[in-house]
């Protein structure tokens, strides 16, 4: 059996690995001031084929928010594969992806904002330079359009 080996996507998700200081801002209800968010990610490949993202923070209103986001390549799928979960959340998020440039959309399915249904959301990712890049969360909207419900900038910090 030949082992699976690195191509220029799994090149592409290396570029992610590092430790990464995060600020960021998700929506909040209708009249509210959207709550602003501080972190540090730290992001490490799995043998070439996977990277392992490990985030912590603090919570809004005390506490420690951990997050952990895993993304590979399946060649034989030809997209990107992967998960999302969080201590401030009971929700499995899975992904299925595609690179553009250096913008890389997850499509995943989670709980609506209602809490009766679930929705399709897009995690995208994008890459500016090898120091910095961006997360934004959106939602589809009942009417199909996308709904940004949360922003995050990243420095490389290490």
């Amino acid at each position: 059996m030949d082992l699976p080996q690195p191509g220029p996507e799994h090149r592409w998700l290396d570029r992610l690995v590092g430790t990464w200081r995060t600020e960021g801002e998700c929506a909040a209800p209708r009249g509210e001031a959207p709550v602003q968010m501080t972190g540090t990610e730290r992001v490490r490949s799995l043998g070439g084929l996977w990277v392992l993202a490990e985030g912590e923070g603090a919570m809004p209103g005390g506490g420690a928010a951990h997050s952990l986001m895993t993304i590979g390549f399946d060649p034989a799928q030809g997209v990107f594969v992967g998960n999302f979960v969080a201590s401030m959340m009971a929700h499995l998020w899975l992904y299925r992806g595609t690179l553009a440039g250096d913008t890389l959309t997850l499509d995943t399915e989670g709980p609506d904002f209602g809490g009766d249904g679930m929705a399709a959301y897009q995690d995208i990712i994008a890459l500016q330079g090898d120091d910095a890049r961006t997360l934004t969360s959106r939602m589809r909207m009942p009417d199909g359009t996308w709904q940004q419900v949360m922003s995050a900038r990243y420095r490389r910090i290490g």
